[in-house]
């Protein structure tokens, strides 16, 4: 028999071997789903046999990793901003960094905000459980993220407040909002065969690139979010890190006031914050 060490430590090797980031912690989270206990506990069964039924589904979990599957995808789920999301191959992967948005959101208070691209739903489900008061929208080009966006409503019971609508960004919506927010695809066509297998091979195309520049959702975002603030209202968008200053302008340009730049914790441009007039 194997014991749950040794199967981890096989694991690791043979996921570094695969040119995974960071194999010993994939290979601990993944040995916890396969034994349905969190992962702080694995270092408990460490010592143990491995069961064949866990040993079998821990091969399966290994193997997918192996060839770049996410981790998040085979868990099916992803921590965000201190919650566990839902999530699936249709959705954008939540990212840490997008915390920078959140905490910038948070800076002040809203009643109503519109989520643009609102894929799993972390973003606007994270706002509305943080400010049980405020009511919200978030709408997705994609029928799948919508589905995904209403689950995750469900699961943090904010789903009375938040209204899901299938738009191609402002399409389907109506009335006006004190915070728009948006984490839009900024990832330019010619900079898609550089990213990550994790991500250019398993997470949806759409929800990374616009397919040209990457400042397509920008140019839609600025020309008609003034439409839809109330007065003083804000909107935040995430950016690349190279893009700070091409959407300042495109917000300065349609109008907007107090534009500016917010850096994340690695010192990055992160988020683009503008007040309407």
């Amino acid at each position: 028999m194997t014991t749950a060490a040794q199967a981890m430590v096989a694991a690791t090797a043979r996921l570094r071997a695969a040119g995974v980031a960071e194999p010993a912690r994939d290979a601990r989270i993944l040995l916890a789903h396969a034994a349905r206990i969190e992962a702080a506990r694995v270092t408990l069964i460490a010592p143990e046999d491995l069961a064949p039924d866990i040993g079998e589904r821990y091969e399966q979990l290994i193997a997918l990793r192996a060839i770049r599957v996410p981790v998040s995808h085979l868990v099916g789920e992803r921590q965000f901003y201190g919650r566990r999301f839902k999530i699936s191959g249709e959705v954008l992967d939540p990212r840490p960094e997008t915390e920078t948005l959140i905490e910038a959101a948070l800076s002040k208070p809203f009643s109503r905000v519109l989520d643009l691209g609102v894929g799993s739903g972390c973003i606007l489900v994270t706002l509305l459980a943080e400010m049980p008061r405020a009511t919200g929208m978030g709408v997705d080009l994609s029928e799948a993220a919508c589905l995904q966006a209403s689950a995750n409503a469900v699961l943090y019971n904010v789903q009375s407040r938040a209204e899901i609508l299938r738009s191609d960004w402002f399409e389907a919506v109506s009335g006006a909002f004190d915070l728009i927010v948006s984490n839009p695809p900024y990832i330019a066509r010619d900079e898609m065969p550089g990213l990550q297998d994790e991500v250019r091979r398993h997470e949806p195309e759409m929800a990374l690139t616009d397919g040209g520049d990457g400042l397509g959702a920008y140019r839609a975002i600025a020309s008609r979010a003034l439409q839809h603030l109330s007065p003083g209202g804000r909107v935040l968008v995430e950016i690349g890190p190279t893009q700070a200053d091409a959407v300042s302008a495109l917000l300065v340009a349609a109008g907007f006031d107090d534009v500016d730049v917010i850096h994340d914790l690695d010192g990055r441009p992160r988020v683009i914050r503008a007040s309407a007039p």
